[in-house]
């Protein structure tokens, strides 16, 4: 991890990589340069990762596999840390111990359950489940001091007085969950050059059966679905400088584009980094990624994140009273160290899959139109990981992940009015997309953006506006092969 405030303030927009010699500088500019030719495919385009793909067969297990450059004693410790990931919590007191903890209030039992397959969660189904998207809750700035604390980073925003930051639509016997989320759907449609005509559909959320009480006023709510967990440690090991050269926050080259960056507070060092991780990149490691999941969506506590009651609040008496699963022979919390430190190893270390069919003509076709439509404006094909990173295994790899993990301005429709930290509510980090093409096969569905609401690779791009709007007519304007090309291209990704 490198924290910004090893960089000097004008280094932190543009600054050569401190981990890389001149010969390997040179070496990385000439493989991350944008693509040109489109009638081959480029060096390396193939492995997504590098040495660090997996290479093997691309079906439901496909993002479940470890990186193949782990050493013998970490490809143990993902085993370890993989049967954490799945384990199911259970309420306490509990016989199993070194289980118990659940909640009290929750959004799910365990990792898995969101992350089904290391792959991205899904909209509410028919009959009510929600497990793998939630509704953040949260506040604006209502006083100088809180303004103040939101800028120099101390909070992301605030929560709601009675529920928290998160609707807990689950609870242990003999306690009420929160409530639950309703969505209903309007349509808009679209309509694109050849006459095609594509509907969208168009969310609205509310919460039902509200237990303890009225939400405070001004309390928005956010729906969030569970992002695919491939490539994180390599995400992780992408030099923060190579990421804040791609960022334009005062569109200063006048391309409409003004990608800007989000900086956190490491949960542990309590410094300014670079945030990479959260649909409004609002975490800065994958080890804060997890504990925050950890006590947010299990209500379990960690050396990180010690909140034993999860998400409870001051007002929700009857979840502060039930007792927690601290066992006093393993410390303080109710995951102590040896069991987050395992979770972040596996979260961190599952490998993207190999791209398939990048020589297919039809692919390439799509690849070209992908860029003349502005896409890689915010979706960076390519970076080179740190030479230095902390384990050697994310180390110096050509990765493609198509994210520059800046936040973008996604205009009015994808908006949800919530602050989280220095995103705006119609801010948004761009998500990777690398194993786009292979979500049917890894999740059995197509549900993408933040909150699932487009049912298909084309819905989602036809939702783009804002900083993307761009991009988005000029798809609606391509001829109808050249549309159907760019989406073979995407699933090949």
């Amino acid at each position: 991890m490198v924290l910004l405030s090893a960089l000097p303030a004008s280094a932190q927009e543009r600054s050569a990589r401190a981990d890389l010699g001149e010969a390997d500088r040179a070496r990385v500019a000439d493989v991350t340069r944008p693509a040109t030719d489109f009638s081959r495919p480029e060096p390396f385009e193939a492995m997504t990762a590098g040495a660090a793909s997996f290479s093997g067969k691309p079906d439901h297990d496909a993002f479940r596999h470890p990186l193949p450059t782990l050493s013998l004693e970490d490809q143990h410790r993902f085993v370890l840390g993989k049967a954490l990931f799945e384990k199911f919590w259970v309420s306490s007191p509990s016989s199993t111990q070194a289980s118990d903890g659940l909640g009290p209030l929750f959004n799910a039992r365990s990792c898995e359950s969101c992350h089904q397959g290391g792959g991205r969660g899904r909209p509410p189904r028919d009959d009510g489940d929600a497990t793998s998207m939630f509704l953040r809750l949260a506040r604006p700035a209502r006083t100088a001091q809180e303004e103040a604390d939101i800028a120099s980073l101390k909070q992301l925003n605030f929560p709601d007085a009675t529920y928290g930051r998160q609707l807990q639509d689950q609870a242990v016997p003999g306690l009420a969950a929160e409530g639950h989320m309703a969505v209903t759907y309007g349509e808009e449609t679209v309509t694109l050059s050849g006459g095609e005509v594509v509907r969208l559909q168009k969310p609205a959320y509310a919460i039902t059966g509200l237990a303890y009480g009225a939400l405070e006023a001004g309390t928005s709510l956010s729906p969030r679905m569970a992002n695919p967990m491939i490539g994180m440690g390599l995400i992780e090991a992408i030099a923060p400088e190579d990421i804040l050269a791609l960022a334009d926050p005062d569109d200063r080259n006048g391309d409409g584009i003004s990608g800007k960056p989000s900086f956190v507070l490491d949960h542990r060092s309590h410094q300014r980094v670079l945030g990479r991780f959260g649909w409004k990149a609002e975490n800065g490691t994958v080890r804060d990624q997890s504990a925050s999941a950890l006590a947010g969506d299990i209500g379990i506590s960690s050396p990180d994140d010690p909140r034993h009651a999860g998400d409870c609040t001051a007002a929700e008496k009857a979840c502060l009273a039930l007792p927690n699963g601290v066992q006093a022979r393993l410390g303080p919390v109710e995951a102590p160290p040896p069991v987050l430190d395992l979770i972040t190893l596996y979260s961190e270390s599952l490998a993207p899959p190999r791209r398939r069919n990048v020589a297919d003509p039809q692919v390439l076709r799509g690849k070209q139109n992908f860029y003349a439509a502005g896409c890689t404006s915010c979706h960076q094909p390519k970076f080179v990981t740190q030479r230095d990173a902390a384990n050697p295994a994310f180390a110096f790899h050509l990765i493609w992940p198509y994210s520059d993990f800046l936040l973008h301005d996604m205009g009015d429709g994808l908006a949800d009015g919530q602050q989280v930290g220095l995103a705006t509510g119609r801010e948004w980090r761009t998500p990777p997309l690398w194993g786009l093409g292979l979500a049917r096969t890894v999740n059995g569905h197509g549900f993408y953006l933040h909150d699932g609401r487009a049912r298909s690779l084309e819905e989602a791009i036809l939702w783009h506006g804002g900083e993307a709007e761009k991009a988005a007519d000029a798809f609606k304007t391509m001829q109808p092969d050249d549309r159907r090309a760019l989406i073979t291209f995407l699933e090949s990704l």
